[in-house]
């Protein structure tokens, strides 16, 4: 936010130095992030003084060129060579001496160098009217009064007006900040705490306003007091819509505004002085003489300022006319054919306060950011309202001409009132630090409009002022204390404190052994926003819409809701890096899952894995491979068991996201769930290759984490046997399922099995498959016998025989 330090002055008699100035504002938390200079005039024609021309003759070489002899006031007359066909002897005109700098029109500086134009040596330039900045004008030299002084600096003569400027990096809570109005009133506050300077607050008086004649009234109907607590307004005729005035054009050229109109411009330079939005329709243009602020059907279409043709939302602030013709978003933005124009004589100008929430949304709704909305969306004075109108009236008889044809419209049927705040010495000093004498604290509340109610030796009684709408708890009064009485006037403590807790386990340590894991098996990591669009929860029926956490004030439609799963901001990922090229992908994240249950609200901690394309990325001495679920399954096998677990159950996925997948589970404690993500997912974010996804309960896997005993054991001095099995199979028997029969027939001497080859295809009956088991044996105390292989073997196969039916091969 700009502010200009000569308008700043307008409201504080003051002349201190402006870095000062800035130090003191940025103590006070209005951060000054950078002061620039302003020139009315482009490099304040510095070096452009008042010549006389003396001579004027033809240059011999050039017909359209004149050779002459100025001036200066400095006892010897130079020769320019000048183009200008209005040049001629007698004249007082603006000369830019050598070494002058001057600006095109696009800000582009050229110096004006001693040169030689067709053989004649040419001391300076004579100025037109644009070569200066002063205007458009090209069809000559300009021609100054004959009294001027000869010598003197053309910047005395055009009045050329230099400023200060402020560009402070507002907070979003300072509302009230949002004008020089409300930064001179904190720099009142700080010049009386930090400078002990007592200034008093020059707000411009609106005891001239008088209406003129009641001969033309624009009723007004509000039909939401919710959506517009305070609409006021005011007719005026007889105007002159034309260029306003420098002095106005200086302030708003100043903070970066571009002039209008002498109307237009009177309106934002109430804004940016008074903090309050205000805005101009065009009379004539308001059918029935009557203004409407209503809200309009779902899609009903509105051309606004800028052009663009758009369509309303059904909670939208609509001002119409008495035929429901919209004419502007209330709060937001104009409408394209209601605004003031150059043929407009009568205006009827509108000051409201508008629900916060509402502007906020429709702002949002139409990506508009308007210097209106910004501040009606975070909370103006609503006692402000008919005083910035009248000031504005009043300015807009003074240099637009007109009268005042009506009185003041003020509709504000519920007063907003002030916050009643109690302050505790004791709280306060305890957020504080340390004690402030209660006698400063009361003149810094004082200093900043905070009212005193009553008081006793514990606390106060406070009345918040109107226009301090992030002042609402005990807790911002001394955030307001402590930032007038200054941060760095408390004292740090010698001491250094400090409490320590037990943690049975790092859960951030665990999390960083894991992303080591992952970053060491070509993952990257991922952090995606925990916002997304509700329509996500449509793609799988194990989430639920009434689940949704929604947001009160969404920034758009696409971020309504925080999300129930992270597969979809993986898969969002995903399709951005296979739409730029990159298709071998695989991403970690570690995120939260979101849920609104009627127990409450939940969030849910997860670490996702995502996987799609080749394993590595090409290589001369890689033979490469494409991603597919077994190695995915092999990155979630070497997570879980560097965390202890073993021996865990795998079962079918019930979660409708997996064209086929399985769920790990400790006992009966859910780990992960992973597997290939179906196709009509994949269908939605653009995706053609496949993809696979694991989701780790982490909540899950934390509690549970290292809980496993761990033994040490000297390698065996007996040698493994391995044997092989060929078992025809139904379709519908698991490994799982010979693995568990194994191990429960033959406990003492099974240590591990394989599956090494699956076979199904025409050769096999129908409804059969083949599987190829390897089982390594071995005793502990002695070397196994044949004998005893070939008994554990048949014992295996009769189990198998038994319980599922099993064919030897």
């Amino acid at each position: 936010m700009k502010i200009s330090y000569s308008w700043l002055k307008q409201f504080l008699d003051i002349d201190l130095d402006v870095v000062e100035v800035g130090e003191i504002l940025t103590d006070l938390g209005l951060e000054v992030e950078g002061i620039e200079d302003f020139e009315s005039v482009k490099g304040g024609l510095k070096g452009v003084v008042v010549g006389k021309v003396l001579t004027c003759e033809k240059h011999p070489n050039a017909d359209r060129l004149k050779i002459t002899t100025v001036d200066l006031g400095t006892g010897e007359p130079v020769q320019i060579v000048c183009g200008a066909p209005n040049v001629a002897a007698g004249q007082k005109v603006p000369v830019a001496t050598v070494g002058t700098k001057l600006y095109n029109d696009k800000g582009e500086s050229f110096t004006i160098k001693k040169g030689k134009i067709r053989g004649e040596v040419s001391f300076g330039m004579i100025c037109a009217e644009d070569e200066l900045g002063l205007g458009d004008n090209h069809d000559g030299i300009m021609v100054l009064d004959e009294e001027v002084e000869t010598g003197i600096e053309a910047a005395e003569i055009f009045e050329v007006e230099t400023d200060k400027v402020f560009e402070i990096g507002l907070t979003p809570n300072r509302a009230d900040a949002m004008s020089h109005l409300g930064v001179a009133r904190d720099l009142r506050a700080g010049l009386l705490q930090i400078k002990d300077i007592n200034k008093e607050l020059i707000t411009p008086s609106v005891s001239d306003f008088d209406v003129d004649e009641r001969t033309f009234k624009i009723n007004v109907e509000v039909e939401d007091h919710n959506l517009v607590p305070r609409y006021a307004g005011i007719t005026l005729t007889d105007l002159t819509i034309e260029e306003s005035p420098a002095w106005l054009k200086n302030r708003l050229l100043a903070i970066g505004l571009k002039p209008i109109n002498n109307v237009v411009d009177i309106t934002n330079y109430i804004l940016h002085s008074l903090g309050q939005p205000l805005h101009a329709f065009d009379a004539a243009k308001i059918k029935g003489n009557k203004i409407v602020v209503k809200t309009l059907p779902e899609g009903t279409k509105f051309t606004t300022l800028d052009g663009v043709e758009r369509k309303l939302h059904k909670d939208d602030i609509m001002i119409c006319d008495g035929e429901s013709n919209p004419l502007c978003i209330g709060g937001v933005f104009g409408g394209e054919t209601s605004g003031v124009s150059d043929t407009t004589t009568s205006i009827f100008l509108e000051s409201a306060y508008f629900n916060p929430v509402s502007v906020r949304k429709t702002a949002k709704r139409h990506a508009l950011n308007t210097d209106a909305s910004f501040r009606f969306e975070r909370g103006i004075n609503p006692d402000t309202v008919v005083y910035a109108l009248k000031r504005a009236a009043i300015l807009i008889k003074d240099i637009a001409g007109g009268k005042i044809v009506s009185d003041v419209i003020d509709i504000y049927p519920h007063k907003i009132e002030d916050f009643q705040v109690h302050l505790s010495y004791e709280k306060a000093f305890r957020l504080i630090g340390e004690e402030i004498p209660t006698d400063v604290i009361k003149n810094i509340l004082a200093s900043l409009d905070i009212k005193i109610n009553n008081q006793t030796e514990s606390g106060l009684g406070l009345t918040i002022p109107s226009y301090r709408v992030d002042v609402t708890r005990e807790a911002d009064i001394v955030e307001e204390i402590l930032r007038v009485y200054g941060y760095n006037n408390i004292k740090i403590s010698d001491k250094l404190n400090t409490s320590l807790s037990f943690s049975g386990k790092n859960n951030e340590k665990l999390e960083n052994i894991i992303s080591q894991i992952l970053i060491a098996q070509g993952f990257y990591e991922t952090m995606a926003n925990s916002l997304t669009t509700p329509e996500y929860v449509s793609l799988s029926e194990n989430l639920k819409e009434e689940h949704n956490v929604k947001m009160l004030n969404a920034l758009s439609s696409d971020l309504e809701v925080m999300r129930q799963s992270l597969l979809f901001s993986g898969l969002e990922a995903v399709a951005y890096n296979i739409n730029r090229k990159n298709k071998n992908i695989k991403f970690f994240e570690f995120g939260k899952t979101y849920h609104k249950f009627q127990s409450g609200y939940t969030e849910r901690k997860h670490l996702s894995l995502v996987v799609s394309g080749k394993r590595w990325n090409e290589s001369w001495n890689i033979q490469n491979k494409m991603s597919d679920f077994f190695y995915l399954k092999g990155i979630v096998v070497a997570v879980l068991s560097r965390l202890g677990f073993e021996n865990l159950k795998v079962s079918a996925t019930k979660n409708d996201i997996f064209s086929e997948g399985i769920t790990m589970s400790d006992k009966k404690i859910r780990l992960v769930e992973m597997g290939v993500v179906k196709n009509s997912i994949l269908k939605k974010f653009g995706i053609k290759q496949e993809v696979l996804y694991a989701d780790f309960n982490w909540d899950n896997v934390l509690e549970h984490a290292g809980n496993k005993e761990i033994s040490i054991s000297l390698l065996s001095k007996y040698p493994e046997v391995k044997r092989d099995l060929a078992l025809l199979l139904d379709e519908d028997v698991k490994f799982s399922d010979l693995y568990q029969a194994a191990f429960q027939s033959e406990k003492k001497f099974l240590k591990n099995i394989d599956l090494f080859d699956v076979y199904t295809g025409d050769k096999l009956p129908k409804g059969k498959k083949s599987y190829a088991l390897s089982f390594t044996l071995q005793d502990e105390s002695k070397t196994l016998n044949d004998k005893q292989i070939d008994k554990i073997m048949n014992k295996l196969q009769q189990t198998f025989i038994k319980q599922f039916g099993a064919e030897l091969r």
